[in-house]
Parts: C-alpha cells; sequence; structure tokens
C-alpha cells in the first residue's frame, strides 16, 4: 500500500481482514500517515485485536511509548533488521510462527 487511507480501504473489506495476521504500518505516509490509519482500524473498522506493528526510523526512548497510546500494538525501527522484525511478528502473532 502506498498511504494510510490504502491500507484502512483495503481492511474495511472483510474478505480482506480474514486473510491478515498483522498490520506492518508505516509511521510516515502521505495522504494518511500511520498514526491515523491506524486510529481508523481500531475505531471506524473496530478491528481492536488485528496486530498493527509500527515501522519507523524515529526510534528515540519514549517513541515506543507514543506508538502504543496510538493503538499500535509494537514498533520496528528502520532500517529494518529482519531478525528484529521476525520477533516482533511473533510476539504479536503467537499463532502464526515464522522461522528464517
Amino acid at each position: 500500500m502506498g498511504n494510510g487511507q490504502e491500507a484502512v480501504d483495503f481492511l474495511s473489506e472483510a474478505d480482506n481482514v480474514a486473510t491478515i495476521a498483522a498490520v506492518l504500518m508505516d509511521v510516515q505516509m502521505p495522504v494518511m500517515d500511520g498514526f491515523e490509519a491506524t486510529r481508523r482500524i481500531r475505531s471506524q473498522l473496530g478491528l481492536k485485536d488485528l496486530p498493527v506493528i509500527a515501522m519507523t526510523a524515529n526510534a528515540m526512548k519514549g517513541d515506543r511509548d507514543t506508538y502504543i497510546a496510538a493503538g499500535m500494538n509494537d514498533y520496528v525501527a528502520k532500517p529494518v533488521d529482519f531478525d528484529q522484525l521476525i520477533k516482533v511478528i511473533n510476539q504479536n502473532v503467537p499463532t502464526k510462527k515464522l522461522e528464517m
């Protein structure tokens, strides 16, 4: 997806939601940023249990709290470390264990 609005639109269709185990959400995007997209996924679409993992270059101390407060489950810093990404996905989607 190219922006948050596309993610919200995609997830608004029930058939699409059934195929998604988690959302990797870029925080800074055009049209609609990751914060607003996550708020809409949670409130407008009612997808409170769908894991949303922020992906961002903003990885300073305390930033995680900002992402959690916005409704995201966790975050991965950019540039993405593949092992860390797998770890975070496994922590947030326990029924779908990924291995390298």
